[in-house]
């Protein structure tokens, strides 16, 4: 089980991008990078392909490292440490470690 999933709140806690919040757009965990909405943007240059298509200069999101990123507890107000705790049916789920809300 991943501690950071697609549609969760997440925090960059390194990088240029210090302090922003974005919703995490797709995650590949075999090279342990996400996709952040707004975060992390670089410029792509795009050739005009198509008549009815815009060429020019692109603000996309690049990936980047899960290390440099935390989930984003809305009980806490802040950026936290996720844990999991076994529920009584046998399934895991994922809690904040300061608060133990569910997140």
């Amino acid at each position: 089980m991943q501690k950071i999933k697609k549609g969760d709140l997440v925090q960059v806690i390194k990088g240029k991008d210090t302090g922003k919040k974005g919703k995490v757009l797709n995650i590949l965990p075999e090279a342990k990078v996400a996709l952040i909405e707004g975060v992390n943007l670089v410029k792509k240059h795009k050739r005009q392909s198509r008549q009815d298509q815009q060429g020019g200069i692109l603000s996309i999101e690049a990936p980047m490292n899960l290390s440099n990123l935390a989930v984003f507890c809305k009980q806490c107000n802040s950026p936290k440490r996720m844990g999991f705790t076994l529920l009584k049916d046998g399934t895991k789920s994922r809690i904040c470690r300061c608060c133990k809300g569910n997140v």
